[in-house]
């Protein structure tokens, strides 16, 4: 993240990033994307320092204003190169940061990219699975009598 982060001004940036990752990892059929978000904590400085409550055991948890959120995506990093070289290709990793009025709007179109890389997932197979269970069972019976 040599960059740093995209601002909301430049979120659909960010929105364009995250949907060609979405593609390349399922042109590849192969790879992880890692999607997290968190609540961005304020520098010590410019927070104010909260007075704990002795009824509540999650004083912190209230800040006085609504802190802005840190969203984040990155891949799997590849150990081989399509050729069959030994050198690495590098990890993307890329996050903006969105303020508290812009959640709403942030998140729609968030939900909307998520969705259209994720048509590609093929749902697990658990036949296998269905399988073992019943051969399980059906030596377990013969056990039995």
């Amino acid at each position: 993240m040599a960059e740093g982060h995209i601002t909301n001004a430049e979120a659909p940036q960010f929105f364009t990033r995250l949907a060609a990752l979405l593609d390349t990892n399922r042109e590849k059929g192969h790879g992880s994307v890692y999607l997290t978000q968190k609540r961005m904590a304020l520098s010590p400085d410019a927070a104010p320092s909260p007075t704990k409550v002795a009824d509540d055991p999650l004083w912190d948890t209230h800040p006085a204003n609504p802190l802005p959120v840190i969203v984040r995506a990155s891949d799997t990093k590849e150990d081989k190169a399509k050729d069959g070289s030994r050198r690495d290709k590098p990890k993307i990793k890329f996050s903006t940061i969105v303020q508290p009025d812009a959640l709403d709007a942030f998140y729609a179109r968030y939900a909307e990219t998520c969705k259209a890389g994720m048509s590609a997932l093929k749902k697990r197979d658990r036949s296998k699975r269905k399988k073992d269970k019943r051969k399980k069972a059906k030596t377990g019976d013969e056990k039995k009598g």
